[in-house]
């Protein structure tokens, strides 16, 4: 079954008519939209993205039956060559806060890895997406310092608070995992305007048709 993670970029799109279902796990409960699909926003109960239960979320849904996930991110770009309204599909990932895991009580070592196939998958669905690149994510929601956006760059392209962590428990819970990244703006210091949370907003509502068509397009393609 086909999972769809959303957050900020999916705020301001029309989503699939689903029945809302509260799931009990061992990590707490977690709201998720079922029908055909699965569908989970992940900053539900106004949580910011320091305080989310990734692992509640990612239990919820493997709980549901998802074993494919797509997860849309809200990021901003490291690197002037990939523009705001830009789509990425990054094929490695790097976390500068804390993972987390549903390992607690045992010593239990998985490599951590972004399924190829399905992210190949992704980008035929979504032909105009730029597939590869490495996203890195921080610690939200805090906006980086300029000095930590020229140190990222150095070895990533897109910058978030959300998919690492995801994508690492996804893996954890034998779920495939792709994510479509909406580049909503330059990161801190390489674009000409302050960068606020409403820049990010306005930038999300700008491309929420676009954004509703290729949800419409990923559940008939890839479910």
């Amino acid at each position: 079954m086909l999972g769809i993670l959303g957050g900020t970029s999916l705020l301001f799109s029309t989503l699939p008519d689903l029945q809302k279902k509260t799931v009990a796990t061992p990590y707490g409960s977690a709201e998720i939209l079922c029908g055909d699909i699965v569908m989970l926003m992940r900053h539900q109960y106004g949580r910011p993205p320091h305080r989310i239960n990734y692992r509640a979320n990612l239990a919820a849904m493997a709980i549901a039956g998802v074993d494919h996930i797509v997860a849309f991110g809200s990021s901003g770009s490291l690197k002037k060559e990939i523009a705001p309204g830009t789509l990425l599909i990054p094929t490695d990932y790097i976390s500068v806060t804390d993972i987390p895991s549903i390992h607690d009580h045992k010593i239990e070592h998985v490599r951590p890895e972004l399924p190829q196939a399905l992210a190949r998958k992704l980008s035929a669905v979504v032909p105009g997406a730029r597939l590869g690149g490495v996203y890195v994510q921080t610690r939200g929601p805090r906006i980086e310092t300029v000095a930590e956006v020229a140190a990222l760059a150095k070895v990533a392209d897109v910058v978030g608070m959300t998919v690492a962590s995801e994508a690492t428990l996804a893996c954890e819970l034998g779920m495939d995992f792709a994510a479509l990244c909406t580049i909503d703006n330059y990161a801190n210091g390489l674009g000409k305007d302050v960068l606020t949370f409403d820049h990010i907003l306005s930038t999300s509502k700008t491309y929420s048709h676009r954004t509703e068509e290729i949800v419409n397009a990923i559940i008939a393609q890839m479910r």
